[in-house]
């Protein structure tokens, strides 16, 4: 008889042989990536656009954080939601009406003549951004077992691109202060995402989970090419055979579905609570107070941030097929310490202004590439890895939905904590987060290197511990 690990291993292989993608699977998941890419471009566009805003409405400290906060309420109400909406309606159609919520989010922002009115497009924007969250869970459902990991970390990529798109926009605009401009141009993304998710099909698992097993044979066979499909459908129907019906809040309390759970939402809470947003969101207001005085300047460095952002997350990409998620994780989450550690520090040495500035911008790129190797990719990942089929759209949305409640708690925030405990204090607290973070994913977070979502699942019903997944 083959011990369990050995069983584990021929499953894995049998994945990897037969779970090849064809050509399809990809322009499938750049497509669904889009998605990602208008969260980034939503997220970081309020950075430079913020800067004129202030200005026309001549807003006090805590408005300015409400006009950056309020599409965080947003997020975490379109998260809650949307797990439900991607398990009930199915994965495309969700994202569908995702692309439709951001047009009229950007609509109503380029179009506000008011702050009432700015504060609800970016609330409506808010909701997008929550429902695309689906995009991880999407793509891994459609991934073969030995792709999945960099093929779902496209929508880590695809925010990074937004992240960068938006500063380079906020920048050509900031001469002319056309904050309008720099809200209004998410629009375009939003349309090619709709389209998208005309042509795409429907995830094969949310279709055979509904019993549609002849579309879902339709759809894998569509999406593996010229591969045998029949072992990966068969492994996909025992595992729905084996589930006891689920989909209710209340099992996501399951103990084959609680370490799961405490997994996801830690990751959720350490990726904002570390201080990643604050960059995101105030990277300029950062720099301008570091010495670079000037709005264009200081958005213009903070592109090189996102550049930085951008070429990191690839390089993760590259990497987490062949390294894993854990030891990508671990080390980054160093860099993040040491470099939080260092920025403070140089706030605290009163550095002469020039200096400062530059000991500033090389330091948060080095924050943002830590980042970027680490609880960027790999929390996003891994929500849409570790959930049982059955809730994995609600598991994943109530993990969404804890980052970016954690995500409104720190935006909300940032301007006061810096207020009041000055920049030092309040980057080495966003450090000692990181550290708390490393211990976290140490001791919790396992290896899902290799293993088909089957597997994983299967781990999680013989409850196991985490750390035995890799092994």
């Amino acid at each position: 008889m083959e011990s369990p690990r050995a069983e584990a291993e021929l499953r894995t292989s049998q994945a990897g042989t037969l779970g090849t993608s064809s050509g399809f699977v990809y322009v499938a998941a750049v497509f669904a990536a889009l998605g990602g890419l208008l969260f980034g471009y939503d997220t970081g566009v309020i950075s430079g656009a913020v800067l004129f805003i202030t200005k026309q409405f001549a807003l006090s400290l805590f408005p300015t954080e409400l006009v950056v906060a309020v599409v965080l309420l947003g997020a975490a109400v379109g998260a809650l939601s949307g797990g439900r909406i991607a398990d009930w309606l199915g994965r495309r159609l969700t994202l569908f009406i995702t692309s439709l919520i951001f047009i009229a989010g950007a609509i109503v922002c380029a179009l506000a003549r008011s702050l009432p009115i700015l504060v609800a497009g970016r609330l409506i924007v808010g909701l997008g951004i929550g429902l695309s969250s689906v995009v991880p869970v999407y793509i891994s459902e459609i991934s073969p077992a030995n792709a999945r990991g960099w093929q779902a970390s496209l929508y880590q990529l695809a925010i990074t691109i937004g992240i960068l798109s938006a500063y380079l926009v906020d920048y050509a605009f900031a001469g002319s202060e056309g904050w309008r401009w720099m809200l209004g141009l998410a629009a375009i993304p939003g349309v090619l995402l709709g389209l998208g998710m005309i042509a795409l099909p429907e995830t094969p698992r949310w279709l055979l989970e509904r019993g549609r097993a002849d579309d879902a044979r339709k759809v894998l066979r569509r999406i593996r090419g010229n591969a045998d499909i029949e072992a990966e459908f068969q492994d996909i129907q025992n595992t729905l055979s084996v589930a006891s019906e689920r989909g209710r809040f209340s099992d996501l309390l399951l103990p084959a579905v609680r370490p799961a759970l405490i997994i996801g939402v830690g990751l959720a809470v350490f990726q904002q609570v570390t201080g990643i947003n604050t960059v995101i969101y105030y990277a300029p207001h950062i720099i301008q107070a570091a010495g670079i005085s000037s709005a264009s300047g200081a958005i213009l460095a903070t592109a090189g941030v996102g550049l930085v952002n951008v070429i990191m997350t690839v390089v993760s990409m590259m990497l987490i097929e062949r390294v894993g998620r854990r030891p990508l994780l671990l080390t980054g989450i160093v860099g993040m310490i040491i470099s939080l550690g260092v920025l403070g520090l140089a706030f605290q040495l009163s550095i002469r202004s020039t200096t400062l500035a530059w000991v500033a911008v090389i330091t948060l790129m080095a924050y943002v590439a830590s980042f970027a190797i680490s609880l960027g990719p790999i929390f996003w990942l891994l929500i849409a890895e570790i959930y049982p089929l059955r809730i994995r759209g609600l598991a994943s949305g109530t993990a969404a939905t804890s980052n970016w409640a954690s995500n409104l708690v720190v935006s909300l925030t940032f301007l006061s904590l810096v207020q009041v405990l000055g920049p030092s204090w309040t980057f080495w607290l966003y450090g000692v987060m990181a550290i708390a973070a490393w211990i976290f994913s140490y001791y919790l977070v396992p290896e899902t290197k290799g293993r088909t979502l089957e597997e994983i699942e299967e781990h999680w019903r013989v409850l196991r511990h985490a750390r035995t997944m890799g092994r």
